[in-house]
């Protein structure tokens, strides 16, 4: 296992295969006024990425106005999902869908703005020598920009409890703007994934880490979004903080096991 948290895209790791097809993912709903300024900033900051957008039938037309800018640019796919299902379902299926596209990486990112394409660049570049980079707002150079402080107390906290309960040497758990190889996604399973919201992000870090990938932390700049509403409920947090502790209680225990069976006596025939 290889998590570590980084303060710059400098990473000394064997260089992997170049990444020449590369999916941004994004899922939305009822982000029609800020879906078409993220393609252009995307298409802008690193124009040879395809994105495709996750649309959970938005009520407010959403899908229609992604499907307007996918006939004008070849690079920009839309895929239309039944119902508001959460961003974990929403990301499997944008995984699924790229992996049998051939692709060999894929980005997730937020549609509300608060992910600046202008970091992308740096995410890619840390991605030639990692299996997963997460830009992180808890590094050093990573910063939060319209939070109160209540809001950055919960996610420092939060994001110290998962690093101290499961041991896992990553800042930013949490985090939503990633790069993840085809084949970490593949290395690490999706399909038991079960959680939802932003318990998700901590669940696919938590694979990462135990199937001895490559981790990454890149700082960059998290803007709270401006406009539209956040999809932040006390129903995401609440099953957050279950998972994250069932997955500590377990993974605690059996290092008692394991420190249990080293120390029982062994006893030999004569």
């Amino acid at each position: 296992m290889t998590a570590r948290p980084e303060e710059n895209t400098a990473v000394t790791e064997t260089a992997r295969p170049p990444l020449q097809r590369v999916a941004v993912l994004i899922p939305t709903y009822n982000e029609r006024d800020t879906l078409p300024v993220v393609v252009r900033e995307v298409r802008a900051a690193v124009p040879s990425v395809d994105i495709v957008v996750l649309d959970d039938s938005s009520p407010d037309g959403t899908g229609d106005v992604a499907d307007g800018i996918a006939a004008q640019d070849p690079q920009v796919h839309v895929i239309h999902r039944t119902a508001k299902e959460g961003l974990g379902a929403a990301y499997l299926d944008g995984f699924r869908w790229a992996l049998e596209a051939g692709y060999d990486a894929v980005v997730e990112m937020d549609a509300d703005g608060s992910h600046r394409p202008e970091h992308l660049p740096a995410l890619l570049k840390a991605a030639e020598h990692a299996d997963a980079v997460i830009g992180s707002r808890w590094v050093r150079g990573g910063s939060v920009v319209n939070w109160p402080l209540h809001r950055k107390a919960l996610s420092v906290g939060g994001n110290l409890y998962v690093k101290v309960l499961l041991g896992m040497p990553v800042n930013d758990a949490t985090a939503g703007y990633r790069v993840y190889r085809a084949d970490a996604l593949r290395t690490m399973g999706l399909d038991d994934v079960a959680s939802q919201g932003y318990c998700f992000q901590t669940d696919l870090t938590w694979r990462a880490v135990k199937a001895g990938l490559t981790v990454v932390e890149v700082p960059i700049t998290f803007v709270e979004r401006e406009v539209g509403q956040s999809k932040m409920s006390r129903d995401i947090m609440t099953e957050s903080l279950r998972r994250i502790t069932g997955w500590g209680v377990r993974h605690r225990a059996e290092q008692v096991r394991g420190l249990v069976g080293q120390r029982e006596p062994r006893w030999h025939s004569l």
